[in-house]
């Protein structure tokens, strides 16, 4: 029997990074960090639904707790002047005193803009969804979203696959579609993955997506590269 692994952390210590880096010096302030961490997640997934969020990164150290956000629209984020991430910055800290109300670390909020949206499957993932919700034709959203996908220069290969009561039908079923590779038993294939939902009126569609960008090499002699330290802050 084959076992289905998440692609990302089939690679990580290979050619992907933690998305928390941290140290708990005792079982305590772990139990406590990764309570933290889940709320920060579960609270901007929720709060940044439309800005084409794509991963939220906590790095932490004895005075600092510092949240990276990849956006592909951050003027959204960012608002006017800045004020939308004043806001966020203290609804973050306000949720974090409910879950830590002994934490007292200054938190930074950093945003980083994504150049090519088309390579990023969770941005992928969120234009898939938004044209269901707009009760377009899953087959025609699926058509459209991959042909722009593998039409960027870094792509090699996209899958995206929709699963529910598509059309409104009585019976829920799956439908994928696929243009070129996807390589999940290699390690060194750089391949992103996110699953994403569309709400309708009649239900729930889930989406997945995967996006290979070619093989991750630490230059042309060598075949892979190397595995590198996690970061850790203390």
């Amino acid at each position: 029997m084959t076992h289905t692994v998440h692609p990302y952390a089939h690679r990580l210590g290979i050619i992907r990074d933690w998305k928390s880096r941290w140290f708990a010096a005792d079982s305590k302030s772990y139990r406590e960090n990764v309570k933290v961490d889940e709320t920060i997640r579960r609270f901007l997934t929720k709060k940044l639904r439309g800005t084409f969020t794509s991963s939220i990164e906590i790095e932490r150290s004895t005075a600092e707790l510092r949240v990276i956000l990849a956006t592909a629209r951050p003027g959204l984020v960012i608002g006017r002047s800045g004020e939308n991430v004043a806001k966020l910055r203290a609804e973050i800290a306000a949720e974090v005193r409910k879950v830590a109300p002994k934490d007292r670390r200054t938190l930074k909020l950093d945003i980083n803009e994504i150049r090519q949206p088309e390579t990023d499957a969770a941005v992928v993932a969120y234009m898939v969804a938004e044209g269901l919700e707009k009760r377009m034709p899953f087959r025609r959203v699926l058509k459209q979203t991959i042909e722009k996908v593998i039409a960027a220069r870094e792509v090699e290969g996209v899958r995206i696959a929709v699963s529910g009561r598509l059309g409104g039908a009585e019976m829920s079923r799956k439908e994928e579609l696929k243009k070129g590779r996807i390589p999940l038993q290699t390690f060194r294939a750089d391949i992103d993955f996110a699953h994403e939902k569309a709400h309708l009126p009649y239900g729930v569609i889930g989406i997945k997506v995967w996006i290979y960008r070619g093989n991750v090499y630490q230059d042309k002699k060598t075949s892979v590269r190397m595995p590198e330290a996690t970061a850790v802050r203390g």
